[in-house]
């Protein structure tokens, strides 16, 4: 007996960033988000510890609206704003744990966090460059292998 077959046309999925990669694309977004939730709680201890540890941070800003918007609106409350980013932090790592739709507002929030970093001088650049060539992939490559569609 035999059986026919109808060929079924391949789509083209979109290039991985990463090209082959040997793990699942959600190790990249769940190292990443419990990354984000292991720095909410350093700021919780920082707060916890010596609010005033932040005093120091945007010396080295590019420019001086984030020298001195650090020193007269952050550290006026740097408990409240140490508070704030744990609790940015934690949320994006959650959302990133979480994954669906909701790891595209931790991919997004991430990304923006690092180019924001940016702004706090060239030692940031040390960090932020690297982290944004390793996050921008893994979250274009979370974002293309998602079964949700991007609405």
């Amino acid at each position: 007996m035999t059986t026919a077959t109808r060929a079924v046309p391949r789509t083209a999925l979109p290039e991985d960033p990463l090209g082959p990669f040997p793990i699942r694309h959600s190790v990249g977004r769940n190292i990443v988000g419990g990354f984000f939730l292991v720095m909410g709680g350093v700021h919780l201890g920082l707060v916890s510890a010596d609010p005033e540890a932040y005093s120091g941070f945007a010396d080295r800003g590019l420019f001086p609206f984030v020298r001195d918007g650090w020193d007269q609106i952050v550290m006026a409350e740097p408990v409240v704003y140490g508070l704030l980013l744990m609790a940015a932090e934690i949320a994006m790592g959650a959302a990133l744990l979480v994954g669906g739709h909701a790891a595209r507002y931790g991919w997004l929030g991430v990304i923006a966090f690092h180019l924001l970093l940016l702004l706090f001088g060239w030692g940031a650049w040390v960090w932020s460059i690297p982290a944004l060539a390793v996050l921008v992939p893994l979250a274009m490559r979370d974002l293309r292998t998602s079964k949700e569609p991007l609405s």
